[in-house]
């Protein structure tokens, strides 16, 4: 299988022989799902619910790293957070087939939620804030940290190493990634050390979805160890968003508030990573179809601007 193509064998075949390994009997409805790392699809079944088939980007994340991600996911249902957690077969959630491997999950619908009611955020900051407590008791062992080797300098490394940078960016781009670098760093370092915890890790709207019950979150594969502000800060949209979050966040965990002045180092984070990701799968079909941007040299160009940006607020 090809590090380049690792999905050209995955058709539709495989994906309903995968589901039917299992015990249960697909009726041939696929559905699949936006997702650019993974590939994921809505399996109709006969006589029950969807389930929700995901196959793992083959040779991302070790078994034990997709494990400790199902326990984790587990754990937070057992606590009756509403997660959603992937299915066990003979005892085993991570499953293979074919060389793939995957998961399957029961399929949970909603829609976005409203990041401009106070209360929906209030909610979001309890519903976090248990899951913290939760993350809290134990560490990954296998699973990534939310570091500047793994957020800023690997991803750097992905973006200068690709054909997608144009030549003539390629002195303007590094000095612009080594100076936010620089900044996150030293902001780091001012901060000091920030107390780490098992985090959701990309707890964005997307990854939320809300029903008349409330909203449960989905995704957890990036989950990874950090500070407990990570899970916040993508879901609040300005300082009154943050503040409505942290009054429902306080009802069950503390909160350091030092935590908050890491936001603009987590976001110049954010903004590296993603600049990265798209160079490293850039030979995956999908990617260029999916970000046909990142092939534009004045994308590279406003990419450089905004990393100077956040340079100059964290300075």
């Amino acid at each position: 299988m090809s590090n380049d193509t690792p999905y050209a064998k995955l058709s539709p075949d495989l994906v309903l022989d995968a589901v039917g390994a299992c015990g249960l009997w697909p009726d041939g409805r696929l559905l699949a799902l936006n997702s650019y790392e993974n590939r994921v699809w809505q399996v109709g079944l006969e006589d029950m619910p969807s389930v929700i088939a995901k196959f793992y980007r083959p040779g991302r994340w070790s078994d034990a790293a997709i494990v400790e991600e199902h326990t984790f996911a587990q754990e937070l249902a057992a606590a009756e957070l509403p997660v959603v957690a992937p299915l066990a077969f003979d005892g085993h959630t991570l499953l293979w087939r074919d060389g793939f491997r995957y998961a399957l999950t029961p399929r949970r619908g909603g829609r976005a939620p409203s990041l401009e009611s106070v209360e929906q955020l209030q909610w979001l900051g309890r519903l976090i804030a248990r899951m913290h407590v939760v993350g809290a008791r134990q560490p990954f062992a296998h699973r990534e940290r939310l570091d500047r080797d793994t957020m800023v300098q690997r991803p750097m490394r992905a973006v200068l190493d690709s054909s997608l940078l144009p030549v003539s960016l390629q002195a303007k781009y590094r000095a612009a990634a080594e100076r936010l670098d620089a900044a996150i760093a030293s902001r780091l370092a001012a901060i000091g050390p920030a107390r780490q915890l098992r985090l959701h890790g990309d707890c964005h709207p997307g990854n939320v979805l809300w029903t008349d019950e409330g909203p449960h979150f989905v995704d957890l594969d990036d989950a990874r160890t950090g500070p407990a502000v990570q899970d916040l800060w993508m879901l609040a949209n300005d300082t009154a968003a943050m503040e409505a979050m942290l009054e429902g966040y306080q009802q069950f965990r503390d909160f350091d508030h030092a935590e908050l002045a890491l936001i603009p180092a987590l976001r110049g984070m954010r903004q590296l990573h993603y600049a990265g990701w798209i160079a490293e799968r850039w030979h995956d079909p999908a990617f260029p179809a999916a970000f046909p941007f990142a092939a534009e040299s004045r994308w590279w160009e406003q990419h450089i601007a905004d990393l100077h940006e956040l340079a100059d607020e964290l300075e």
